[in-house]
């Protein structure tokens, strides 16, 4: 069989098999998924031997830091996965939800229940934790998952869906209910994009390139995810020493995610005071800033993790341990800046001040807007909503960390006595 055959019954079952998984009932799917769980940790050398040969062959290919973070798996991830699906187990079951209902004046009772979307494609980079998020979130929510990893994950993605769908067979669940297209061609990802006819949504995980390629050649609906240049403003009213603690733990607990710090902006009517003692506290981890000419002023020209900005600094989600740093003279230049400059991710705002609280919680246009808290905090898990299937940036559908609701669509069911259109 063919590459372009395989990958067209690979999706042809998940559609075949779409409504039997959108009838399972909770329990069946929460055994499931516990199994699953199990399934990860049972299986866990193999695993962490396929993940040693990714990140090695990673290594060869000079991967960036940032990049290889993601890709490695360890014990206590492969826990956390494992964890993931078990608190996805205990989350509400959306299907079903009876959202409305109503009735008419000609006695037509109209109601609108919460169903699954059917079939999501999950197109990502080096994020095995991804496969195991993937899943548990399309499976309990009633879809059937389709994942396409890159390359540099092949040998950890194939271990570990192959260890879930273990758990699967072993609850006799329909084959298609989870996937895996091994191909790591760009020409099977591009055919993948073009799959309608059996495919709902496709949902793209990764960086700016990934993410566009799918949006601009994909004919299935897409849902854009992931990319975080992410701003902190820290405001003339600032607790000048929690935003310290906050940009630190924003940008230098994990590099390599969305929701890290990528750009700090500062009024400057106390950046010559704040700027060095920010200085003072990434040098420890050797983060690079790159300020406007006020700014580079405020942290010492001669500092060796110093240097001048450029126009694409601004735009940039570096995913590494470089920063921009941007001086304004007011709030509303705060706003300009970040607005023109965000991917719609997550920005915060440091400010003792609550009128001026307030305009930044308005006027931001991204899907999480924070004040005095860490960016890091844009994750289905912190937010409640189990393993999240990833932030969308957009505003159709989903926005935000996107939990179960967010993979579910509806349908109008009417009730009627005979009822016939005058």
């Amino acid at each position: 069989m063919t590459m372009d055959a395989k990958l067209q019954e690979l999706c042809r079952q998940a559609h075949e098999d779409r409504i039997r998984v959108g009838m399972l009932d909770t329990d069946t799917k929460n055994r499931t998924l516990e199994l699953a769980a199990d399934a990860l940790m049972a299986h866990e050398q193999e695993i962490l031997e396929a993940n040693a040969i990714d990140m090695e062959r990673g290594r060869e290919r000079n991967m960036p830091q940032g990049l290889l973070d993601r890709l490695k798996l360890d014990h206590d991830r492969l826990l956390g996965m494992a964890d993931g699906l078990r608190q996805v187990a205990k989350l509400e079951d959306p299907i079903g939800e009876v959202m409305s209902m109503r009735k008419r004046p000609n006695g037509l009772i109209i109601g609108k229940v919460r169903v699954a979307i059917g079939v999501v494609g999950i197109i990502f980079e080096a994020r095995p934790n991804v496969t195991s998020d993937a899943f548990g979130l399309c499976f309990k929510s009633g879809n059937c998952a389709i994942l396409k990893g890159g390359s540099d994950a092949i040998h950890s993605n194939i271990a570990i869906v192959s260890a879930m769908q273990e758990a699967l067979r072993r609850m006799n669940i329909p084959k298609g209910a989870l996937s895996l297209i091994e191909s790591t061609d760009r020409e099977t990802t591009n055919a993948f994009m073009k799959m309608k006819d059996y495919v709902d949504l496709l949902i793209p995980r990764g960086g700016r390139g990934l993410i566009q390629s799918v949006v601009n050649n994909a004919t299935i609906p897409v849902i854009e995810t992931g990319t975080g240049n992410c701003h902190v403003y820290v405001d003339q009213f600032a607790d000048q020493e929690m935003a310290v603690n906050i940009i630190k733990n924003a940008k230098t607990q994990r590099i390599g995610v969305c929701n890290a710090c990528e750009s700090i902006v500062v009024h400057r009517a106390i950046a010559k005071e704040f700027l060095p003692k920010l200085y003072a506290a990434l040098k420890e981890y050797d983060v690079e800033m790159r300020g406007d000419s006020y700014a580079v002023e405020c942290l010492g020209p001669d500092q060796p993790l110093v240097k001048d900005a450029t126009e694409e600094d601004w735009g940039t989600e570096y995913l590494d341990y470089i920063m921009s740093v941007k001086s304004v003279d007011s709030l509303d230049e705060a706003i300009a800046h970040i607005n023109k400059y965000n991917t719609s991710h997550s920005e915060a705002i440091i400010t003792k001040n609550y009128d001026v609280a307030q305009r930044f919680l308005n006027e931001i246009d991204s899907a999480c807007v924070y004040v005095n808290a860490s960016t890091r905090f844009s994750d289905g898990n912190e937010f409640g909503l189990g393993a999240e299937i990833g932030i969308s940036t957009q505003k159709l559908h989903a926005r935000g960390p996107m939990g179960l609701e967010a993979l579910t669509s509806y349908k109008y069911i009417i009730y009627g006595n005979g009822q016939v259109r005058p």
